[in-house]
């Protein structure tokens, strides 16, 4: 399924990307640690407060995935898409990035199923504008309610 918004957009000030992981999972906390070296990437667990309150106030409902907000951008990456995004920042080859991409969900559904996941993941994928009340919510994160800095 793939994400369209149908929410209003704002203009914001830069601020630093967020991505929001499963926590839980041994493999994407590794895969988050590798991301706090991306500069200006910051992480964040899915079921932090913080996080749940962002993706509320985006979906109503919070998806259980992988998600990429960018409030300087006005742009919200889901599934693969948020591991394409990534992959572009960190400077992967396009090569690189598509076959990450093209593959996400069969190596997701790997991961789940070894680390023994409690949830299965939103069926979302694609990209949105970030809405209003989303943007509000994304200048709440900060390192108490649980982003981590991206240079340690």
């Amino acid at each position: 399924m793939t994400y369209d918004n149908q929410y209003e957009t704002v203009d914001t000030d830069h601020a630093e990307p967020v991505l929001t992981f499963d926590g839980e999972c041994p493999f994407c906390s590794a895969a988050a640690t590798a991301l706090r070296r991306l500069p200006d990437v910051g992480v964040v667990e899915w079921n932090n407060d913080a996080a749940q309150q962002l993706l509320a106030a985006q979906f109503d409902d919070p998806p259980f995935a992988l998600v990429l907000v960018d409030e300087g951008a006005d742009r919200l990456w889901i599934g693969s898409a948020a591991v394409g995004e990534l992959c572009d920042r960190a400077g992967i080859p396009t090569l690189v990035q598509d076959t990450v991409a093209d593959n996400f969900e069969r190596v997701g559904d790997a991961v789940l199923g070894v680390a023994g996941a409690k949830r299965e993941p939103a069926d979302l994928d694609g990209t949105g504008s970030l809405n209003a009340a989303a943007a509000a919510e994304y200048r709440t994160l900060d390192e108490p309610t649980g982003l981590a800095d991206p240079t340690k």
